[in-house]
């Protein structure tokens, strides 16, 4: 058993040092300091455009409204019945007629084929 331990923990010196002797093998000699990236871009501040979407939340007996509107302008309404599933109205063109979804998914479907079992 103390041979293949040992056999073991030479394997795994030699895999951890073979990588880094070829690393430090193939680096230039006059490699420079990477310079420091600049600082991120500061937020949109004044005037009439917003990055983040304006969510109204009306409540009712029996359904919760969800109002998403960018820049003032209403673009997807999220309603929620008390009994079902959520539905979508979406303005698709910016032209103000909303259009309903049964829900956001975009039509990719994944195949699931089963390819080979085993009995």
């Amino acid at each position: 058993m103390r041979p293949l331990l040992s056999a073991a923990l030479i394997a795994a010196s030699l895999a951890l040092a073979v990588p880094s002797v070829f690393a430090q093998a193939d680096r230039p000699a006059d490699l420079q300091p990477i310079p420091e990236p600049p600082p991120p871009p500061l937020p949109l501040e004044g005037g009439d455009v917003t990055t983040e979407p304006q969510v109204t939340i009306i409540q009712k007996a029996d359904e919760r409204v969800e109002e998403y509107r960018m820049n003032g302008k209403l673009y997807m309404i999220k309603v929620t019945p008390s009994h079902g599933v959520p539905y979508y109205l979406m303005d698709e063109n910016g032209g103000g007629v909303m259009t309903r979804f049964d829900d956001l998914d975009q039509g990719l479907r994944v195949p699931k084929w089963v390819i080979f079992s085993f009995d």
